[in-house]
């Protein structure tokens, strides 16, 4: 990897049963909006590994064949840090799912529904994607002087 820049990976995983689909309601810091299980990926850890340990932590279930479906990229030139977020759908699971979490509910919520629920870009950007055959690459390059998302380019492979 070239030096001077800052990698930090992450995981995403979409669990659906039928018609729902499982979300965080998170309300803390300034990330508040319904999301999927996720987070940062730990060192000596693989993503399928990370995510699988994500969704565990957030919602006390246990995921199994996720279906890997691509990657969301943030890059930010100034800072010189690359986030690299992947991305897993998963339909099987078990367990009991938990009260609360830190990183917020746990809801299941009908695929119909979603459309209509605070949620940030760049998890409405790429919802639509994880139920599309083949894998995405989106790749956005952060606008540091505006604090806010530059170009966006979405691939689907």
């Amino acid at each position: 990897m070239e030096k001077n820049i800052n990698y930090k990976f992450w995981t995403v995983c979409l669990i659906q049963d039928g018609e729902h689909v499982l979300l965080l309601n998170r309300q803390h810091d300034h990330f508040k909006g319904f999301i999927p299980p996720g987070g940062k990926v730990d060192f000596l850890e693989s993503f399928t590994e990370a995510a699988i340990r994500e969704v565990k932590e957030e919602t006390g279930l246990d995921v199994r064949n996720l279906i890997y479906k691509g990657i969301y990229e943030y890059v930010n030139p100034v800072k010189r840090d690359r986030y690299i977020i992947f991305n897993y759908i998963c339909k099987d699971f078990s367990g009991e799912l938990i009260e609360d979490s830190l990183e917020g509910k746990p809801v299941w919520v009908h695929l119909n529904e979603v459309e209509s629920l605070p949620m940030q870009e760049s998890i409405r950007r790429r919802f639509p994607l994880f139920f599309e055959d083949g894998t995405f690459e989106i790749f956005v390059e952060w606008d540091e002087q505006n604090n806010r998302e530059g170009n966006v380019t979405i691939k689907k492979i």
